[in-house]
């Protein structure tokens, strides 16, 4: 099993940390335009092999995706964030070009690998990605949000309610962002409906929270998360190596589900050797699919920009 990461920033090298870590892999290649940086990560990381016990061998390499060959998994993280005085435009078009070139040179050396995308913003980016891929299939592209967005929900409301985040279990829906739709309906703690623990404000705070929570790291440290996002990237490659068939929460391309068509969006679906294997319709109530479609009218509104 072969792994590859492109773009070796704090997330990148927080994912491949955690594959190698959970033994996913025989090789994992980090790749970055920058010299020197993504050599010295991969080497920093292997050095950890004895203590932590694993046998993932690891490899950086500068802007050579001949050295990705034969992947089995390719995530992109690869992209700027956005700057003081860019704007959202300028960023789509930037990290566009970036993500596209990026799946097209894995595809060229890999062409039967699934390729996750965490790049900003990430519907968007994924949407691209899709288009630069030619004739690959849609469950082989799919995008990292809702099982960070999920985790950050499920580890409030376990702080709220003094209980293990284990115990806390949750989906999410709708765009990477301020308009993703967390659904207490379909929230649980160990199949306790969380609107029987928690009241309709309590939760209503904890569901804005969550919406902001990435502007909330990003105020803290001024820069974005990197443990969490990691962490959720490699949950989804464990589903993947394993053939798992998780049900997680993704940024799927949609053919007609929900309503919703010719776009990437957070849904639920199984996950597994092949990517995508399904994708699962929730019987969502009027108010729930009002919320997913007024989230998908963002993303669309983003979607315009790029196309």
């Amino acid at each position: 099993m072969k792994i590859s990461i492109i773009g070796a920033g704090n997330v990148g090298a927080t994912c491949a940390n955690d594959i190698i870590n959970f033994n996913l892999a025989d090789e994992l290649v980090l790749l970055d335009v920058k010299e020197g940086v993504t050599e010295g990560k991969a080497l920093d990381l292997w050095q950890t092999s004895s203590i932590n016990q694993f046998e993932t061998f690891v490899r950086g390499v500068t802007d050579d995706y001949e050295a990705t060959k034969d992947s089995d998994v390719a995530v992109i993280t690869a992209g700027i964030p956005r700057k003081p005085g860019m704007s959202r435009d300028d960023l789509i078009g930037i990290n566009a070009e970036i993500v596209q070139n990026a799946t097209r040179q894995i595809i060229k050396y890999s062409p039967d690998c699934k390729i996750i995308i965490v790049s900003n913003p990430l519907d968007v980016m994924t949407y691209a990605a899709l288009k630069a891929a030619g004739d690959k299939p849609s469950v082989e592209i799919f995008g990292m949000a809702g099982i960070l967005d999920a985790a950050r929900y499920k580890a409030f409301i376990a702080q709220e309610l003094n209980v293990s985040p284990v115990s806390v279990h949750a989906i999410l829906m709708g765009g990477h962002g301020d308009t993703m739709v967390p659904l207490p309906r379909y929230t649980t703690i160990s199949s306790v409906p969380v609107t029987e623990l928690l009241s309709k404000e309590k939760l209503d705070t904890i569901i804005e929270r969550t919406k902001y929570g990435g502007g909330e790291l990003v105020k803290l440290m001024g820069t974005s998360a990197w443990y969490a996002p990691g962490a959720a990237v490699a949950q989804m490659v464990s589903a993947i190596v394993k053939n798992s068939r998780r049900l997680f929460p993704v940024s799927a391309y949609l053919q007609g589900e929900y309503g919703l068509d010719d776009l990437y969006l957070g849904v639920p679906v199984i996950l597994a050797r092949h990517g995508i294997q399904q994708i699962i319709e929730l019987q969502l109530n009027d108010e729930e699919l009002a919320l997913v479609h007024k989230s998908a009218e963002s993303v669309k509104s983003m979607l315009e920009v790029l196309k």
